[in-house]
This record gives C-alpha cells, sequence and structure tokens, in this order.
C-alpha cells in the first residue's frame, strides 16, 4: 500500500484526500494528495514542500500521538515512529495545553519530539502570515551542532505544514540568514550569541513570541551564557509558553527556572540504571608520550567499526588527526575553532562512513546524533566527571553495545578517581597493552592546580554595545523599517548510554 503526496498548485486547497478502491490487477489502491496552501514565490529555506513522491504507508500513531493533527502524525508515520517515548507521553498534552514545563532528562530521549510536536501543533492551529523578522516561536540551544540537529527535527516533523523555520549561529556569515529572517519565519532556532547580534543590528525582533524552548540550559550555563539568557529573556513578552529543559538540575538552575516559568508542570525521566547491556568500560594506565601509539594500536581492531576520540583541548584534537594519518588511520576533527562549514563536512563525513574516527573535542559530547558509533575512547580524561557519562553515552544507542576505553596518565589519576566516585565503582584496568604505565597506575596525584587544564573559560557576555560586528547593516537601524529602540547591552563493567 502506498500514498501519493503532491504539492498542488490550487491555492485555496489544504489537503485533498483521494481514495481509489481498484480492481484487483491494480497495486495502488490508497492515495493521498497533500497540498499546502503557499502565495506563488520562491520557497525560503526552511519552508515546507513536500513535492512529489511515493511513501510506503506507515503504522497509525499510539498513545499521545494520537492526539496531533493528521498532518504531523503523518510525518510521524512516515519517520516510522508508533509508540511515543515516556518523556513525549508525559510533555505532549500538558504543551498542548498550553502550560509551562522543566524537564529534566539525558540526551537520546526523545525530547526534542516531546516539544517540537506540541509547538508545531499550536503553530498550526493558528496559522498566520510569518511576518519579516519576528517569530511567532524561539528555540535556544547552547551549540551549532544542536541547533542545527533541533532544525532537522522541526523540517521532519512540519514537512507536510505551511510553516516556515530557520537556524542561526555563529561561525558563518550573516547574510544568508538575515536573508531568510527578512522572509519571514514561524519558528526560530538559535545559539545565544548569533542571536544577540541580530537583534542589536534590528534584524530579529522577539515582541511577538508566543513559546520559548530554552534546550540542554545546564550546558549554556557551563558555557557561560547566563547573561545572554537574561538579555534574551528580556526581549520576550511575560505572557508566552515556557519550556526548560536540562539534563541535571543543580540548584542554579532551579533559580534560573523560577524566573522565567509560570505554574509549570515539572517532567522528570530518571536516568537508566546501569546495566550489563550498555557499555562495557576499562581504564589503560598509560603516560602522556604513549597515547597516540596507544590509540593507533587499538583503532586497527577490526572491532572498532565507528569511533569518537575525545580530546581534552583543540590542538590536541588536530595532533591526534595528524598522528593517526601517519599510521594510516585517517580522521577528522571537529572542535570550537573550526569554521561551521569544517564542522558540517566533518560530521556528514563521519555519519556517511567517509571517516572511522572522529576526534572531537566535548562540543560534540552533547547532542552528537549517530546511532551506530561503537566506541569511544578519552584520550584525555574530562575535567568534570559528569561528562565522562556524557561521553560515554554516545555509543550502546538504540539497544546496541559499546564499548568505552580511556586513557589514565599519572597527572590524569584524581580524574579517574572522581569519575568512580560518579559511578559508584571501580572502572575495571587493562594492564595487559605494551604500554601500561606501573606509575600511572599507582599515581596518588592531587588534582592539578588549574582544574581546567587548559580549556577555555566561560566566555564572557558576547551581547554588547560596542562589539562583535558581523556586517550587515549598521547597528541601531531595522531593515524592516520599523523603528525600535534596543539597549546596547573497563570490561565488565557497563554503564547506560541512553
Amino acid at each position: 500500500m502506498y500514498r501519493v503526496f503532491a504539492a498542488l498548485s490550487f491555492p485555496r486547497v489544504r489537503r485533498v484526500e483521494i481514495c481509489i478502491n481498484p480492481g484487483p490487477g491494480n497495486k495502488l489502491r490508497n492515495y493521498s494528495a497533500n497540498a499546502s496552501h503557499r502565495r506563488h514565490r520562491r520557497s525560503a529555506p526552511g519552508s515546507t514542500n513536500p513535492g512529489f513522491h511515493l511513501e510506503p504507508a506507515a503504522k497509525t500513531p499510539e498513545g499521545v500521538f494520537g492526539s496531533l493533527i493528521p498532518a504531523i502524525q503523518q510525518a510521524v508515520s512516515v519517520e516510522g515512529y508508533v509508540t511515543p517515548t515516556p518523556i513525549q507521553e508525559q510533555c505532549i498534552p500538558h504543551l498542548l495545553e498550553g502550560r509551562d514545563l522543566i524537564g529534566t532528562a539525558q540526551t537520546g530521549t526523545g525530547k526534542t519530539a516531546a516539544f517540537t510536536l506540541p509547538l508545531l501543533q499550536r503553530l498550526a492551529r493558528h496559522s498566520r502570515r510569518p511576518r519579516r523578522g519576528t517569530p511567532r516561536a524561539l528555540i535556544l540551544a547552547p551549540t551549532r551542532e544542536l541547533a542545527a540537529q533541533i532544525g532537522n527535527s522541526v523540517q521532519t516533523y512540519g514537512k507536510y505544514l505551511n510553516l516556515q523555520h530557520t537556524v542561526i549561529f555563529g561561525g558563518v556569515k550573516q547574510y544568508s540568514q538575515v536573508k531568510t529572517l527578512n522572509r519571514g519565519v514561524d519558528v526560530l532556532v538559535a545559539t545565544p550569541g548569533r542571536l544577540l547580534d541580530l537583534i542589536q543590528q534590528g534584524f530579529i525582533h522577539l515582541d511577538e513570541v508566543e513559546v520559548f524552548i530554552l534546550d540542554e540550559v545546564d550546558r549554556m550555563l557551563d558555557m557561560g551564557f547566563i547573561h545572554d539568557i537574561n538579555r534574551v529573556l528580556a526581549e520576550i513578552p511575560p505572557t508566552r509558553q515556557t519550556l526548560f529543559f536540562s539534563a541535571t538540575m543543580a540548584p542554579k538552575m532551579e533559580l534560573l527556572a523560577k524566573t522565567m516559568v509560570t505554574n509549570p508542570v515539572r517532567v522528570t525521566i530518571e536516568p537508566e540504571k546501569p546495566t550489563v547491556d550498555s557499555i562495557s568500560q576499562k581504564v589503560l594506565f598509560v603516560e602522556k608520550a604513549n597515547k597516540d601509539a596507544l590509540l593507533a594500536s587499538l583503532l586497527n581492531d577490526r572491532k572498532v567499526k565507528k569511533a569518537i576520540v575525545f580530546t581534552q583541548m583543540k590542538h590536541t584534537a588536530n595532533k591526534v588527526v595528524k598522528k593517526l594519518a601517519s599510521s594510516g588511520i585517517y580522521g577528522t576533527a571537529i572542535h570550537g575553532n573550526k569554521s561551521q562549514a569544517m564542522r558540517t563536512k566533518a560530521l556528514d563525513g563521519f555519519k556517511k562512513g567517509r571517516y572511522r574516527v572522529l576526534v572531537a573535542t566535548d562540543v560534540a559530547a552533547r547532542g552528537l546524533d549517530v546511532d551506530d558509533i561503537t566506541h569511544v575512547f578519552n584520550y584525555d580524561l574530562p575535567v568534570e566527571s559528569e561528562t565522562y557519562v556524557h561521553r560515554i553515552g554516545r555509543t550502546a544507542r538504540a539497544g546496541a553495545d559499546g564499548d568505552a576505553v580511556s586513557f589514565c596518565s599519572s597527572e590524569e589519576r584524581y580524574y579517574l578517581r572522581e569519575i568512580e566516585k560518579l559511578l559508584g565503582n571501580q572502572v575495571p584496568a587493562d594492564m595487559s597493552h605494551e604500554f601500561h604505565s606501573e606509575e600511572a597506575f599507582r599515581s596518588q596525584k592531587p588534582a592539578p592546580g588549574n582544574s581546567r587544564r587548559g580549556r577555555s573559560q566561560p566566555g564572557k557576555p558576547s551581547y554588547s554595545g560596542n562589539s562583535r560586528r558581523s556586517g550587515g547593516h549598521r547597528r541601531g537601524t531595522n531593515p524592516s523599517g520599523r523603528s525600535r529602540q534596543r539597549n546596547a547591552p573497563s570490561s565488565g563493567s557497563r554503564h547506560s548510554g541512553r
């Protein structure tokens, strides 16, 4: 059975259902033509135009998915989603009622769909032509990668709706982003820095935002975005729906949440407990000088199909890629010093199998959406114990098995002890490799004096009255013509990976 979707040219037709019951000799028995109500103009990036294509009929969505409008149900079913995850089951009914929400959930729980689906339904039910530079919904994300993934979800679930969206972030020229904003968007996905830059230049106005969503707030606070968040908040109307999502809910985040939400619903999805079927962990004690040789020897194992290697610093990631290449192992690196085009190319090559190894700093530890990673290598142990869990959680997804291998030098012994405290057990050690360091194994060194170990410190607020020129119109001018005042402002031990 197949369904046919077509973007028809009848301006007043919203949706056409064609049911055909042909004779026994015909194979296609069920057709559906979907026409979005559009003006005859070139679609802006992010517009939803399904074109004309055949798709296998999917199963009818169950549970809370059944409360969604048909166009969104169809998008969900085409993606193969039938049964909602726990966070979707708990969030969607409240969000459809317009309630504020505080959600605590890890990556990989279906959180993005939990807020994207009801958001799209709200906008579709009260559809209107989007105004220039004035979104109706704002989704704030800490990193470019996460923002792009959320944008992909909006595109996927809204492909049969007449809604416009775009994603903006730094690291690329702003011209194309401004061009799309000037056409009008319903949903804007943004990172804080670029959002505030374009607000200050007059390209974005948030005074008509109906829904404000913050994703991975804990990550944003770690990156020093608290002042940027408050500045964005000051631009948004107080009468709005606010959704606040974080992997953890520390006291500082509780205080921040209380300043944003009104009578919120609370949804908490507890992390899965460690099971013997998730991630096999082990630690290898090795001196820094031997880490490259040890890594190359491990990556030569045929069992390593697709691996992420985490380093603590950007220049280390570049060095590791070069060292591996000299051993005939070709990988790619992703970190904050890479341009957005280079990062996108690297991730695309890794996902499509052009590279077997991705070397990354912690910019990729959260929100990286690749399901078939077999191994995670901690070339450097992370300073924060929680980051270890986020890193190894990139493997053993969707019920698969995975391996996490950590290198520990004499200087890193303290970090390993902190990780083991968090896990509640020791990470088994493998001392059989040729580069084993007994000194590192027996080391009782305390935490280094500079515990951040070269990592970039949380930045100063990027939104100020006299900095960060990115081109385009002069600050204080408004291309839309509206006058608007702005103030400058180790094996055997396993841990869940889902």
